[in-house]
């Protein structure tokens, strides 16, 4: 499964939800996603719409997002939601 990071260059919050996530993997080894990281910098909606929330998680399929503030069991919970039925992605 795709998951979409929005962020920017320099958002050390970023960096924390990419190690949220790292962890989240780590423990569930049976995930499996695909991350793509997009710098909202470079899109002008984007940025109006993302810039005070950012990171922000989205599932670009079903347009499912996570924004910040998140700890790892929000996460948890956004990244298990996203199959209803298996943990694995």
């Amino acid at each position: 499964m795709r998951l979409v990071l929005l962020g920017t260059e320099g958002c050390h919050l970023c960096e924390e939800a990419k190690q949220l996530l790292h962890q989240l993997l780590t423990a569930n080894k049976s995930m499996y996603l695909v991350l793509e990281e997009i710098d909202i910098a470079e899109h002008e909606e984007w940025q109006n719409e993302y810039a005070v929330r950012i990171p922000v998680f989205l599932q670009p399929d079903s347009g499912t997002e996570l924004g910040w503030p998140f700890g790892y069991q929000e996460l948890e919970k956004f990244v298990n939601g996203l199959q209803p039925h298996s943990i694995r992605l």
